[in-house]
């Protein structure tokens, strides 16, 4: 199978060398606009370096598309245009309205096209989406979910993420529907500047806090960092009439307990996202070699992203303008 692999920023980097390491990957082509970037990329795995446009034309099995979100579109219409199936990093576009356009091009196409949300092949995220359709924790009644990094972004980087609740928060929206199996009713979020000038410039917050009600009645509250000093922390906590579970608590989760003699966790805490979700991200990329191959269907759809997306929206509208969002508002 040939992979062409579209960005080698960061994540792009990763992906490459996990396909590099995947059996049925038995060709990588690596295309980046900064000939350098891309050719220094390849050479590390072992890939071939071209254009952009070369590894749309060479007509791989798969792209996988890792460049910054502006591009997004294109590539992905590209894709499906040349009937190569897809798997592109969250967000789809930069806007609702680009987003919602994409989806309805995405549809028209029975061309698969899986957006990056790694979260869903994470152990933890798995095995709590199993237990709660199980009936194992009885009716479901609170969640809690809590995305915090350890040290902020660069400033340029704040000034194009769109904001906490979009760039970050959105990892939370979109596990949060699917361990649950339901929606969003309303949000209503908060926020603080507590930290650099940067986050305020860019009308942006470093702390955050939201309430969001589901529409089975479910209670959900989440909370947000870039300053969590102690580590990287991802937890989602799900409270039932029955039992409780937590996703995210181990050895080496960054916390401490107050209470004498309880010397959990001991572990080192994971420095961030890429660490914490290594083995998730890996996970993903195997399952869309699998929806290359007609083997499974698409475990994350342009449509599930884009509801994410509008969730975050609604997050970001309320942080701004004080007041609580209906879901209805953005779901016309």
């Amino acid at each position: 199978m040939r992979i062409a692999v579209l960005g080698a920023g960061r994540i792009g980097i990763a992906h490459l060398s996990t396909l590099a390491a995947a059996p049925d990957v038995d060709e990588l082509i690596v295309a980046d606009p900064d000939g350098e970037r891309s050719a220094s990329a390849a050479r590390a795995v072992g890939a071939t370096s071209m254009s952009i446009d070369e590894a749309l034309a060479n007509s791989p099995d798969g792209i996988v598309i890792t460049a910054p979100t502006p591009a997004h579109p294109d590539l992905i219409r590209a894709g499906i245009a040349a009937g190569i199936p897809v798997f592109c990093e969250k967000p789809l576009a930069q806007d609702v309205t680009s987003s919602r356009t994409l989806v309805e091009d995405c549809e028209r196409s029975e061309v698969p096209v899986q957006i990056g949300f790694q979260r869903r092949f994470d152990a933890g995220y798995r095995a709590a989406r199993e237990a709660l359709s199980r009936g194992d924790l009885g009716e479901l009644r609170r969640v809690h979910l809590m995305t915090c990094d350890p040290a902020p972004p660069p400033a340029e980087y704040i000034a194009s993420s769109g904001g906490i609740f979009r760039d970050c928060h959105v990892h939370d929206f979109d596990v949060l529907r699917w361990v649950t199996g339901s929606e969003v009713a309303t949000v209503h979020a908060v926020g603080a500047n507590r930290g650099a000038d940067y986050f305020r410039d860019a009308h942006d917050v470093d702390e955050s806090a939201a309430l969001l009600t589901m529409t089975d009645g479910t209670l959900v509250t989440l909370s947000g960092s870039r300053y969590n000093g102690a580590g990287y922390d991802v937890r989602m906590e799900l409270a039932g009439t029955v039992a409780t579970l937590l996703v995210g608590l181990d050895e080496q989760s960054p916390l401490r307990s107050a209470e004498a003699d309880v010397p959990f966790p001991t572990g080192a805490p994971h420095s961030d996202f890429q660490h914490r979700f290594a083995t998730a991200y890996a996970t993903e990329l195997q399952e869309f070699v699998r929806v290359v191959r007609g083997e499974v269907a698409n475990p994350c759809t342009p449509r599930d992203a884009l509801s994410a997306q509008l969730i975050a929206e609604a997050a970001q509208t309320s942080q701004h303008e004080g007041r609580t969002v209906d879901m209805a508002e953005l779901n016309l």
